[in-house]
């Protein structure tokens, strides 16, 4: 699936089960919750903290998935065409980054 048809697909299942998108603040506010919810489980698997005994261990890429789909509907809601920013934003950070990360002491150990 390619970043316009999953856009695409997210605008079809909005109008055939959603009924309407929520506004633009709410769904800006779902997207903060979501990624919380992905933090928790990276903080937990990859960091230092640790799941309690009574932690649900979560499904990553599920909480991945709804951060992308909150995307998605942003991207909907506000006319941005995410292959054609995600291309452009590409560009620019090889434009500006060429030599940056390779030159970097800090990644080089």
């Amino acid at each position: 699936m390619t970043i316009q048809q999953a856009q695409q697909e997210v605008d079809r299942w909005i109008k055939s089960y959603g009924v309407r998108y929520f506004n633009e603040l709410t769904n800006l506010a779902i997207l903060t919750e979501e990624v919380g919810e992905l933090a928790r489980i990276m903080a937990r698997r990859y960091g230092e903290q640790s799941f309690k005994p009574s932690d649900n261990q979560g499904d990553l890429a599920d909480e991945m998935a709804d951060v992308l789909w909150v995307l998605l509907c942003l991207a909907n809601q506000t006319g941005v065409d995410l292959t054609e920013a995600l291309q452009k934003n590409l560009a620019k950070k090889s434009k500006r980054d060429n030599r940056r990360h390779k030159e970097n002491s800090k990644l080089l150990k």
